[in-house]
């Protein structure tokens, strides 16, 4: 059986869709690896113009000349498949179930980066609902990839430890950093067959359901900490919001402040300074964005402010 010693001695196709999987790609093909295409979702509209638009993996794959494959089913269409021969396929955020057909394509298998810790957090939100439990840390885990959903063998994890100041940015950027060691650390054991893998533990697996637009709406009756690590789950993007005056006020960044009883969307705010009164206390608004506006600090909020006595968010 053939020994591999260099990570340019095998060939992968690389799956996925979203930037944080561009972070990753581009640390692949920065670092020697033999990337020979990606597949990722179809392009789409837009802007106001809706401008026929390519993912962020299909953007760095052309301005690599890697060739980029965009089924919008896969499980229908993979006849691609036909035009490629690889060594692996590697998968970080891709955002489709991946068909049998595609699983048993490659010699050595299918791998998935997955953003948890298996088995907790199998499914679309993994980041998302640990920020949004409010859990001290969370990782990533090289995994094979089945049918079922994040339910195969597990070949290697990374811990990233959780702050208060991180939101789902910033773990992005930090998911991502880990998702390239734990490959470039493990792989080349898993390809000479040096990594069994562990089975997960059935018992122990919880599902991180994709976020709905719904969720998004922050109820100011709730209390200060599911609120506040809401803003954290869902900022920068898609934001958490309420409404200021009929338009959406999203809050992409907040602090816990003392405890107060009173009506939940009732303002406190000087000209540096914005609180809003919820469940069970103050939460400072440290940025927001007001609907048709760009995010900004709440300095600069307040300062397009003419008079804010009476008025409530809800």
């Amino acid at each position: 059986m053939e020994k591999f010693t260099e990570k340019s001695q095998f060939s992968i196709l690389y799956m996925g869709t979203p930037d944080i999987s561009t972070r990753l790609l581009s640390k692949l093909l920065d670092n020697g690896y033999n990337v020979i295409g990606v597949v990722c979702n179809p392009d789409k509209e837009t802007g106001r113009k809706k401008v026929l638009t390519p993912c962020p993996v299909k953007q760095v794959a052309l301005e690599h000349h890697l060739p980029a494959y965009s089924p919008a089913k896969i499980r229908l269409d993979h006849d691609f498949l036909n035009d490629i021969s690889a060594d692996l396929i590697l998968t970080f955020s891709y955002g489709q179930i991946v068909p049998r057909a595609v699983l048993d394509f490659p010699r050595y298998g299918c791998l998935n980066l997955h953003g948890s810790l298996l088995p907790a957090y199998r499914g679309a939100a993994p980041m998302q609902r640990a920020l949004l439990n409010g859990d001290k840390e969370t990782g990533v885990t090289l995994m094979e990839m089945v049918e079922a959903m994040d339910a195969g063998r597990m070949y290697a994890k990374k811990t990233i430890p959780l702050s208060e100041e991180d939101n789902y940015t910033s773990l992005c950027a930090k998911m991502a950093e880990a998702a390239f060691a734990v490959f470039d650390e493990n792989i080349l054991a898993y390809l000479n067959g040096e990594l069994p893998g562990e089975a997960q533990d059935e018992t122990l697996v919880s599902i991180a359901k994709k976020i709905k637009p719904e969720e998004e709406k922050l109820d100011l009756n709730d209390t200060r900490e599911h609120l506040f690590n809401k803003i954290r789950a869902l900022s920068l993007t898609p934001g958490a919001y309420v409404y200021f005056e009929g338009k959406k006020l999203k809050i992409l960044s907040a602090v816990i402040e003392e405890e107060a009883k009173g009506e939940a969307g009732t303002l406190r705010f000087d000209k540096k300074h914005l609180s809003v009164l919820v469940g069970d206390g103050y939460l400072g608004l440290k940025a927001v964005q007001l609907e048709g506006k760009k995010a900004m600090d709440t300095v600069s909020f307040l300062q397009g402010q003419h008079d804010l006595n009476g008025k409530k968010l809800s």
